[in-house]
């Protein structure tokens, strides 16, 4: 076998370590204006001095690519190297690593080793004096002036045989700018990145359904009473309001109050029921109001520094326009009738769910990204979409490129509790957030393993949004555990995930009866009557909430995952974790947290100094956001008492002690 004849190959290895999905086969995601860190072993053999570079550029739809900029990526002794940038825009950006032997530097750092060896360097100077003479010359060819003259400079200084200056590390970046590159190695493709806005990243979220009252209000209100509620919300710091579907509810297998089959036509049925003759997925039930109204009441959040939220819910009723318009889209029994949804046992007969291996599969496609267009076109821009794993992966993958292509601006939070490999593949192609199992990990071995999977292997990709409770889950925990259980819970969700959200009067006023032992169904649950709720009960839960919230958006460190890390605790009822700013900004915040609602908890917390950027046995002050108290605490092992009746959790900020 011959040589083939190419161009010489760069002896240089560039590896990619992160943010990187499946080698590249799907983006990693970031938001605009925040730092992308980004991660690559480079590598030669020998001991040549390896020198590597960060690309990167938009890739717009309009303009198609932009040119690349470029910065420098700073190496260990270990090959692995990191550089940095802000993307400034929304959309998909990629990046690039280039790699090159930097023979330049590689003279520098062995003559200075030379010298200091009392070794013969005269060989070296005059190899030195050819290398940095045609780096003078790129840089006057390449237009750097400043660099021309220091290289001019250092070039006459090593004729004269000084060698004072050779041992500075400003050469190193005069070099990596002027130095030649090729044969330079790069990745194998450029990685692809989606930019979203800073809600995909970190967001606080409230549901609540609009047809139910505020006391003293009793009977079914309209979405425009439903402003009357934002300044609530507001107040409590969440900034997306979630409301469940607003379109006409079917009336055929209706269901009525705790989920029966409803036999009084003044039932009002499920909002996941979807269509009737008043319309369907592009319409609003005429009890609630009207598509104006939804527009009034997205404004009315925005004026308020929140997003409103829509429920996509892809599932019909038997009343649906298109059950009738399109019969194709549905599937059929051998009877002839339409299949109504199922999850043996379970019945769902008043849902259609839609037949994604229909014959005219691509008009529902169609039909189904245009209920997405008709409410962004209304001012929408962020969606929780109802049970994407029961739709086909392939839809979701073709109608996100589409609609995220279209509208870079949009959020969409997948409610997929299924399987880890779906809800991660439901992630890679393109949802920006997804539920998680947070709800049912609550034991502290359980959490720790759960969200150290989350912080590390997938967090390129699967951004948590964690509820404590939704209308769907009431766990047995919350059942149970009194009010210390929603103090606990909340506190855990607000802390672990940069995303978090509760179903909101149910949470805030500790709803915790089931319809039955052993079922995770509210008693008189929302879903399927009206309620009043007094929100303003002495025992609500809403300042801890304010709280918590007010401490997220003060405390930079809350507001990302990766930087996650547990600390280990004497007692199993403790759990103890910490976070950092990634951007250096904001101080270490440590949070212990008694999980037993029942009981107290104390014991030492061992806590990983170097995670919290602390020197081994330091002393440090410990100030509790939640609770109040400054603390000063000496070293890795320190004391903590919780009893849940009381203070059931600390939210600390580190700060160092000046010695």
């Amino acid at each position: 076998m011959t040589v083939p004849d190419t161009p010489r190959p760069s002896h240089v290895v560039v590896e990619p370590v992160r943010p990187v999905v499946d080698a590249g086969a799907f983006a990693a995601k970031a938001t605009a204006g925040e730092r992308v860190d980004v991660v690559a072993d480079v590598f030669a053999a020998g001991h040549d001095v390896v020198n590597a570079a960060l690309r990167y550029r938009r890739v717009t739809k309009a303009f198609g690519r932009t040119p690349w900029h470029e910065v420098a990526m700073a190496g260990n002794a270990n090959d692995r190297f990191v550089g940095h940038f802000v993307p400034d825009t929304l959309g998909r950006w990629e990046f690039d690593i280039e790699g090159w032997i930097d023979h330049t530097e590689t003279w520098r750092r062995g003559t200075v080793k030379k010298q200091a060896a009392n070794v013969d360097i005269s060989l070296d100077l005059q190899r030195g004096i050819q290398l940095v003479g045609q780096l003078a010359e790129r840089a006057e060819s390449g237009g750097l002036l400043d660099e021309r003259e220091h290289l001019r400079q250092l070039c006459k200084e090593l004729e004269e045989g000084d060698v004072g200056r050779l041992a500075d590390e400003e050469w190193t970046a005069i070099f990596w700018r002027v130095g030649p590159r090729d044969p330079a190695a790069h990745l194998e493709r450029p990685l692809p990145l989606d930019v979203d806005p800073a809600r995909g990243r970190f967001s606080s979220w409230y549901e609540f359904f609009p047809r139910s009252a505020v006391a003293p209000k009793t009977g079914p209100q309209t979405l425009r009473d439903a402003i009357g509620r934002l300044d609530h919300i507001a107040a409590m710091g969440f900034d997306v309001v979630y409301i469940p579907p607003v379109h006409p509810i079917g009336t055929t297998k209706r269901k009525g109050p705790n989920n029966v089959m409803s036999t009084d036509p003044v039932d009002v049925g499920s909002p996941w029921a979807i269509g009737s003759p008043e319309g369907g997925h592009q319409a609003v039930a005429s009890s609630l109001g009207s598509i104006d109204d939804v527009v009034v009441l997205s404004q009315e959040c925005r004026a308020r520094g929140m997003e409103l939220a829509l429920d996509i819910a892809f599932q019909c009723s038997p009343d649906h326009p298109w059950v009738v318009q399109h019969p194709t889209w549905f599937a059929h029994r051998p009877d002839g009738t339409v299949q109504f949804a199922e999850n043996p046992p379970k019945r769902y007969e008043d849902i259609y769910p839609l037949d994604f291996e229909s014959v005219d599969w691509r008009e529902l496609w169609e039909a189904l990204v245009n209920v997405f267009r008709f409410w962004i076109g209304h001012g929408i821009r962020v969606f929780r979409v109802d049970n994407p794993h029961t739709k086909a992966l392939p839809f979701w993958e073709w109608a996100l490129q589409v609609l995220r292509t279209e509208h870079p601006d949009t959020i969409f939070l997948a409610e997929a509790f299924t399987r880890p490999r779906i809800m991660e593949r439901l992630a890679k192609i393109g949802f920006n957030q997804s539920y998680t199992y947070f709800a049912w990990r609550q034991a502290a071995w359980e959490l720790r393993e759960y969200f150290e999977d989350l912080s590390e292997r997938t967090v390129d990709f699967f951004r948590p949004n964690v509820w404590p409770n939704t209308p769907d889950i009431l766990t047995e925990q919350l059942q149970h555990g009194g009010r210390a259980a929603f103090v606990t819970r909340a506190v855990l969700a607000a802390t672990l995930s940069p995303s978090w959200g509760v179903y909101g009067p149910a949470f805030e006023l500790q709803e915790h009866v089931a319809v039955r032992d052993g079922s995770e169904e509210y008693l008189d649950s929302e879903k399927y009557q009206l309620r009043v709720w007094d929100l303003h009960r002495e025992d609500s839960l809403a300042p801890l909430l304010a709280r918590l919230n007010g401490i997220r958006r003060a405390q930079p460190a809350l507001q990302h995952l990766r930087t996650l890390w547990f600390h280990q605790t004497d007692d199993e009822g403790l759990v103890c974790y910490s976070k950092t700013d990634p951007a250096g900004v904001g101080p270490p915040v440590l949070v212990v947290v008694n999980i037993d609602p029942h009981a107290r908890k104390s014991g030492f917390v061992d806590i990983d100094l170097a995670q919290l950027d602390l020197p081994y046995g330091s002393e440090f002050e410990v100030v509790d956001l939640l609770g109040g108290g400054t603390y000063r605490w000496q070293g890795n092992r320190n004391y903590v008492d919780l009893a849940p009746w009381s203070a059931a959790a600390h939210i600390f900020e580190i700060r160092p002690v000046e010695q």
